[in-house]
């Protein structure tokens, strides 16, 4: 692993470091351009502003690992006001949420997060609007999959996300091409026995699996900054007779803001990954050592929106 990314995933378990971290101006600034806020009212005013720009949103109200059934209850009940909110201000149709379901108890015991995630779901289906599970590190995939598989029998829209580094992707593609997947490259630190470690490796994986679930009958979601891998998707896509409308991208909130009105001036459907919640500092970290360029990135997007 890339030494630079290794000292970055140890300083998100370290709170002296979140301290330093979060006190400083630069990084106030670094988390107003990323993350939404803390609250409800600013993730709603957020997303109201991206929709106003033709822009779709996934909201994730940011908390994970949770070790007691309080903190999974707040988890829940934080994303049913936001569902609530979401419907009553119009906006649910063009934004849904994503959900980690180590953040509704999922370490506690795979029925609680069953559990919890059903009654975010249901609160979506009466919004109307989706639900997508986040996916984690690879110790829980199997796990989340049984989960995703469970809500799919109820609400067989939740979405899937599966992630390129991790060599069992491919297959797991296979086995979700009918369905709506996000496919992503990962952002966690796994061995190489189960993910691949080379960044080029990844991009290969990731291309074949875009294939994968284009040549499929379900809804794929491409979530990627990186210029190269959205001209790819754009051709595989016209290559596979996918209409725009059929597919969509996703980009994180901040990052390639004018590419992200770019895609969807062209008749694309574009959905902005939209975190909020005071739990910021592990989000910020993982964006960083998801790949290390990003240091210098997330700094230059400090003075630049493009």
């Amino acid at each position: 692993m890339n030494p630079l990314r290794s000292l970055i995933l140890a300083a998100a378990g370290n709170d002296t470091v979140r301290g330093l971290v979060a006190s400083a101006p630069v990084s106030r600034d670094v988390v107003r351009r990323f993350v939404a806020g803390e609250s409800t009212e600013e993730a709603v005013e957020v997303t109201r502003s991206l929709v106003a720009d033709d822009l779709h949103v996934t909201l994730d109200h940011l908390g994970e690992d949770t070790t007691n059934r309080t903190q999974a209850e707040r988890t829940v009940r934080a994303y049913l006001e936001l569902l609530d909110r979401l419907h009553a201000t119009g906006l649910a149709g063009r934004a849904e949420v994503s959900v980690k379901l180590s953040a509704v108890g999922q370490s506690l015991g795979e029925n609680l997060a069953l559990t919890n995630a059903s009654r975010i779901c249901a609160a979506a289906e009466q919004c109307g609007t989706t639900v997508t599970l986040d996916m984690e590190d690879h110790t829980t995939t199997d796990s989340t999959l049984r989960v995703l598989a469970e809500l799919r029998r109820s609400w067989p829209w939740v979405g899937a996300v599966l992630q390129a580094y991790l060599r069992r992707t491919l297959d797991d593609c296979r086995e979700l091409a009918g369905s709506r997947v996000r496919l992503c490259k990962g952002a966690y630190a796994e061995p190489d026995g189960v993910a691949h470690t080379d960044p080029h490796e990844v991009d290969l994986n990731y291309v074949r699996c875009a294939n994968v679930l284009l040549a499929g009958d379900g809804f794929p979601m491409f979530a990627t900054h990186d210029p190269r891998l959205v001209d790819v998707i754009g051709e595989r896509a016209r290559w596979h007779d996918r209409k725009p409308g059929s597919f969509e991208y996703q980009m994180l909130y901040g990052i390639r803001p004018a590419e992200q009105r770019r895609l969807a001036s062209e008749g694309n459907v574009v959905r902005v990954y939209v975190p909020y919640g005071e739990q910021w500092y592990g989000y910020l970290m993982r964006r960083l050592a998801e790949r290390p360029a990003n240091v210098a990135f997330f700094l230059r997007s400090l003075v630049s929106r493009s």
